[in-house]
């Protein structure tokens, strides 16, 4: 017999609560009929002004099957935390989390970016993505670099080489499932490699909460400019150049309400 879940809780703390918000986020999409163009990422409505989306889209899961496969891997990728011997651990864990959501979601962007500006491929301004993958394959690729001699555990029943892992499921997930976003998840590999290279290194606790701080602020003020959510205490206004906001508190009301205006809806990625 395994150990009970709750021992394997307590030795992966950060991949079970991440995996707790991601199951709390789809019940509340369930629950309040939330849809894609709702909390999805689409080059369209980032060059909007809706740049929270980025954060939102990453967490979110409309589909069931989705959901239970990112965080299947997710909690077979958790065994992370337990490598602080390798310099990993859940510190590690936490700060490059942070770092994979925030660089995966701005290049997917950039990549989308591209497609339309250089090629002309004004499909991809359309397209709208949601899921946590571009982490997953992100963690994919630092485990396979770090231990490669480590397995994928998918369902409690299929097995991986983590060492093929990001490529076999880049593959898998496009055959299998058409919507799957193979840019975003060739992001996430993107970013996984930099990271297990070095390319991008030294983060620590000072300059995570300093990059959580930025990204609340960057949250708040994107859904407030973008009419998203009604700030009572917060006023943006335009100064001489009208691209640099400067930023009022007003006397805090009652009357915050919560808009969740339909997009136009495009074609859907998951991620």
């Amino acid at each position: 017999m395994g150990r009970p879940l709750f021992y394997e809780i307590l030795e992966k703390p950060a991949t079970s609560g991440i995996i707790g918000i991601c199951c709390a986020i789809w019940f509340y999409i369930q629950k309040k009929n939330i849809g894609y163009s709702h909390v999805g990422l689409s080059y369209e409505t980032a060059m909007e002004g809706h740049h929270w989306r980025i954060i939102t889209s990453a967490f979110s899961h409309i589909s069931v099957i989705h959901l239970v496969f990112n965080m299947s891997a997710l909690w077979s990728l958790g065994v992370l935390e337990q490598l602080g011997h390798m310099g990993l651990g859940v510190a590690y864990y936490l700060h490059y989390t942070l770092v994979l959501v925030i660089l995966s979601g701005i290049l997917v962007l950039g990549m989308y970016h591209l497609l339309i500006q250089k090629f002309k491929l004004e499909y991809f301004r359309r397209v709208t993505a949601v899921g946590y993958s571009c982490v997953v394959f992100g963690w994919m690729t630092i485990l396979s670099m770090k231990q490669p001699s480590s397995k994928l555990e998918l369902f409690g029943f299929l097995s991986l080489p983590i060492s093929f892992a990001p490529f076999e499921s880049l593959i898998f997930t496009s055959i299998i499932v058409p919507q799957a976003s193979f840019l975003g998840h060739l992001s996430g590999i993107i970013v996984g490699y930099a990271i297990a290279w070095g390319l991008i290194h030294g983060m620590n606790n000072f300059w995570a909460l300093s990059m959580l701080g930025w990204v609340v602020l960057v949250f708040i003020f994107s859904l407030k400019k973008s009419n998203t959510y009604d700030f009572d205490f917060l006023e943006i206004e335009s100064v001489t150049d009208p691209s640099l906001p400067s930023v009022r508190f007003l006397s805090a009301g009652n009357g915050r309400t919560l808009q969740m205006n339909a997009l136009p809806t495009g074609d859907v990625e998951i991620v």
